[in-house]
Order: C-alpha cells, then sequence, then structure tokens
C-alpha cells in the first residue's frame, strides 16, 4: 500500500524543465512502471513468506528480516535518496536505483539461503531509497504546473492498480511456479525503465545546490537498525543477551545522536523546526501509529491465510483486493471530505472505523468462511484507511511553509515506512510470544512423547510454518495442527487488538493535537 504523502511529493516543487509532448507519455510510462516496481515488491513479497520460510527451513526471525533489512534502509535513507536526485541529477539517481533495484532482485531470486536473501533484500531497500522518490521528483521536474495535475491523477491511477495486481501475480506466481520469480519479474519491468529514461528523461537537478546530510543518514540507519536488530534477536537470544541489549543500548544512542546533530548541521536531513508544528507533529504520530498497525496486518494476514487457513497463495493475494480497491475508489471522495469539512473530522473518524476493522479481524478462528468474516473486516478497514489517507496528506502540506512542503511530505512518507519496519520489531515479539504460550497448554493436554514434545517447542518460533514430526498417528497428526492453527489465531487476535488500540490512540492524538480551524488552503 502507498504511503500517504507519495503523493505529496509530487505536488510539493516546481517544475523546472517542462518537457514538450513527445517526451510526456514516455516520462510517465518510466515513473510508472519505476514506482510500480516498488510497490509491486512491497505486497509480492509478503504473500511469498510462508513459501520462503517453508523453502529455507526458517524461523519466524529469518522471515523477519527479509521484509525488515528491506523497510529499514528504505525508511532510513529515502530523504537522502530525494535529496541525492536534487544535487547530482534526478534522472541518475534514478536509474542508479532502478539498476541496482534489479541486480538485487535477481540476487534475492538466486539466493541459496535465508541469509543470503537478508544480504540481497537490504541492499534492495537502497535502491528503492533512490528509485521511489527520484520517479516522483521527475514529474515534478517534467511537467509545468498546468499539466502536472493531469500527470499526478495518470500516475496515481496506474500504480494504484499496478500494487492491486501486486498480490494476485505474485500468490500466482508463487503457487504455479516459484517465490523467487517474486523478485525475477522486475528484470523485464528494470530493462524497460532505465531504456526509457536514457531514451527520453531529460536530465534535472535543482539549482539551490545544498549538502546530504550523510552523518544524518548514517545515525538514522545505524538507530533503526540497532532497535530493530535488538528486538527481532530478543525472541531466540532472550532479552539478557549481551547481543540484544548492546543493540538496542546502541540503536537508542544513536537515535539521539541523530537529534542532537540534526540541530547542528546545515542541511538537516530531518530539519526538527518542523515539528514545532502541533499540527505536523500530530500527523506524523498518527501517521507512525496507523502505519504500525497496517504493517504488522500485512505481515502477518497473508501467513493466517496460507498456512492457517489453508488459502492458496493465489488466492490469500486475491483476498486483499477488495482493501486496495477500495482505497483507491474512494481517494478522491475522501479528498472531498477536507474541502468541505476541514481534516480534523475525518483524521478522527477515520482511524475509529480502522480500529473496528481490525477489531473485526479478531474474531475468525480457523476454518471460517472468507465472505462471512474475513471479506467485512477489509471492507470495514479499507474504508476507515481510505476516509484517512487524503486528509492526512492534507495537514502534512498544509501545516509548513511552502517552501519546506517538499521535506515534510518526505518526512511522512519516512515515518510511514518506518511505523511498519517496527511494528514488526516489536509486535512480532508479542506475536511469537502469544504464539508459543497457547500452543505449549495446547501440547500439555496432547499425550505426545518427551522427545516429540521438546522438538515441537524448539520449533515453535517458526509460529504456524512449524511441521509436525513424521511418524506420528494420524489423530495425534491431526490434534497437534488444529493446536498450531489455533495458537496462531490467538496470537493474530492479540495483536489485531493491540492494532486496533493503536488506531484509537491516532484518534485521540489528532483530537489533542490538530487544530479545528485549520483550512487546507496552503496546499494549492
Amino acid at each position: 500500500m502507498k504511503t500517504p504523502c507519495d503523493e505529496a511529493v509530487l505536488r510539493s516543487g516546481e517544475g523546472e524543465i517542462p518537457c514538450g509532448a513527445h517526451a510526456t507519455s514516455w516520462i510517465l510510462a518510466a515513473t510508472i512502471l519505476g514506482s510500480s516496481m516498488a510497490f509491486i515488491d512491497s505486497t509480492v513479497v509478503n504473500v511469498a513468506l510462508p513459501a520462503i520460510q517453508s523453502d529455507f527451513h526458517a524461523t519466524v526471525t529469518g522471515v523477519q528480516w527479509v521484509v525488515e533489512s528491506y523497510g529499514l534502509f528504505l525508511g532510513a535513507l529515502i530523504l537522502v535518496g530525494g535529496s541525492l536526485g536534487d544535487l547530482f541529477g534526478r534522472r541518475r539517481m534514478f536509474v542508479a536505483g532502478v539498476a541496482i533495484f534489479a541486480a538485487t532482485s535477481l540476487g534475492c531470486g538466486l539466493a541459496l539461503n535465508i541469509q543470503q536473501l537478508i544480504i540481497w533484500r537490504s541492499i534492495q531497500g537502497i535502491g528503492a531509497a533512490l528509485l521511489v522518490p527520484g520517479s516522483l521528483a521527475i514529474i515534478t521536474a517534467s511537467f509545468d504546473e498546468k499539466n502536472r495535475g493531469q500527470a499526478i491523477g495518470t500516475w496515481s491511477g496506474f500504480t494504484a492498480i499496478t500494487t492491486a495486481i501486486g498480490p494476485v501475480l505474485g500468490g500466482w506466481l508463487v503457487q504455479h511456479a516459484s517465490w523467487r520469480w517474486a523478485f525475477f519479474i522486475n528484470l523485464p519491468l528494470a530493462a524497460a525503465v532505465i531504456g526509457i529514461s536514457l531514451w527520453r528523461i531529460p536530465e534535472s537537478r535543482s539549482g539551490a545546490g545544498g549538502h546530504i546530510d550523510w552523518l544524518g543518514a548514517l545515525l538514522a540507519t545505524l538507530g533503526l537498525g540497532g532497535l530493530v536488530g535488538g528486538f527481532i534477536q530478543s525472541v531466540t537470544l532472550g532479552w539478557r543477551s549481551p547481543l540484544v541489549a548492546g543493540s538496542l543500548i546502541v540503536g537508542l544512542a544513536c537515535l539521539i545522536a541523530l537529534a542532537a546533530a540534526e540541530r547542528r548541521v546545515a542541511s538537516p536531513m530531518v530539519p526538527l523546526s518542523l515539528f514545532e508544528s502541533r499540527s505536523f507533529s500530530g500527523a506524523n504520530l498518527l501517521t507512525l501509529l496507523l502505519y504500525s498497525a497496517i504493517g504488522i496486518f500485512f505481515f502477518l494476514f497473508p501467513m493466517n491465510l496460507i498456512q492457517v487457513q489453508g488459502y492458496s497463495a493465489t488466492g490469500a493475494g486475491a483476498a486483499v483486493l477488495p482493501f486496495i480497491l477500495l482505497m483507491f475508489l474512494l481517494s478522491r471522495w475522501s479528498g472531498g471530505l477536507v474541502a468541505r469539512y476541514g481534516p480534523k473530522g475525518p483524521l478522527i473518524i477515520g482511524p475509529l472505523i480502522t480500529a473496528l476493522g481490525f477489531l473485526l479481524f479478531a474474531v475468525p478462528a480457523v476454518g471460517n468462511n472468507y465472505w462471512k468474516e474475513f471479506f467485512p473486516a477489509l471492507i470495514v478497514l479499507g474504508f476507515g484507511m481510505a476516509v484517512t489517507v487524503a486528509p492526512l496528506t492534507t495537514v502534512v502540506m498544509s501545516s509548513v511553509d511552502q517552501e519546506h512542503a517538499g521535506t515534510a511530505s518526505g518526512i511522512n512518507n519516512a515515518v510511514a515506512r518506518v511505523a511498519g519496519v517496527l511494528a514488526i520489531a516489536v509486535l512480532g515479539i508479542m506475536m511469537v510470544a502469544a504464539f508459543t504460550s497457547h500452543l505449549n497448554n495446547s501440547l500439555d493436554r496432547v499425550s505426545l512423547p518427551s522427545g516429540i514434545l521438546v522438538a515441537l517447542r524448539r520449533e515453535e518460533v517458526k509460529l504456524a510454518g512449524l511441521q509436525v514430526p513424521a511418524g506420528l498417528d494420524p489423530a495425534t497428526t491431526v490434534a497437534i495442527k488444529r493446536s498450531i492453527g489455533d495458537a496462531f489465531v490467538f496470537g493474530f487476535r492479540i495483536v489485531m487488538s493491540i492494532c486496533a488500540v493503536l488506531s484509537l490512540g491516532g484518534a485521540a492524538i489528532v483530537s489533542v493535537m490538530l487544530s479545528k480551524s485549520q483550512h487546507p488552503a496552503r496546499t494549492h
């Protein structure tokens, strides 16, 4: 799912080298395909995670790192990626990002173990940090003010379509070919993007000059990496492990140092003065809470469908389509709510509806009907997010001066991505704890040989990917499988309830920090 301020980046700049009609179609084609690669990749990989876990016999910690390594580098470096394009050339950085993304996609598809896959995904995140802001900046620079709105609409529409196609396509590839094709599919797309970019996209850069905040980028990456690494490894190593404690301490220290450094550098990656605006701070806190909930949901939900409910990979991909399509179809309508009622009302009501959606996901058990249980929950969740996203973008863009609009939208975009990374790390701990507790209680009621019981408990960190030992009688095998499924659903319900609390917290923050009189006029 696209982050809240993607399109705001497009609206925040002034066109520098408006292109003739002969080039505009090619520019849109390249930027749409480039953005679609990143959007498709994020949705396809989530659907492919159960197959990756099964193929590599990975624990949930390994599966978490497949997602986290990519998101960590993308979230930490996306602001630097935009600055590099402004300074050294937007087309150059865009093409470099696409090339890195393609090369690492090949590496991901050829990975021989989970460790190799995690390394390639980390580098892929760096490529995405150049690719994502570059595609948006190229449209801003290549279209004049008169035609930019139509270009934005075209880009938004096509990327929404590809985002919707991604889970279904990924599921089909996983089911009928291999999870590796979820990465290989990027190669022909990247070749087309690079060819069109070098042939038709003119180079552009900012005339204002500036410097890259390398210190900020380093501290942000080390800080997030330390916290995420500590939380994830605590599942297998325990909180008393020196590695876990050291990782958390280093991460926290780097983030504190980042806050201090950003006050002193001439061109900070994150200008802290922007957070003096209560509306800007409130909008970003809402983003942090809401996209934390969404991030962990899209990490666990495909596992629930495939490993517990027995869906095919294609079916799991298709199952989330109502959510994506609802957000796409209602985006223009929700933007109209801002013009009519102001942003505060929708930003309170939207998260409240989203909280209800998460609570509905806490209801289904193993084997429930999709149309009666999951479909209504997806509709409510999608409607709540649709009500929220456009007003959220409006508040971010209207709460700062126009000259800082691009930076503000970039910060909000980064917050949304980092929120998902942190949620998968932190709430993943709660998921594992709930799963193991429930499963242990269930196994105690099944008469099992001590060796089998020890083997199962040793592999509990695989969650629903836990395999039942061979050689047991059919009735015992069924009982263990039922216990594994019930334990996953138990943990999923707890996490969904926490997600509902996060959404309610976001609504409360908006009610306190956002002025009712704020009007979106400054975004125009």
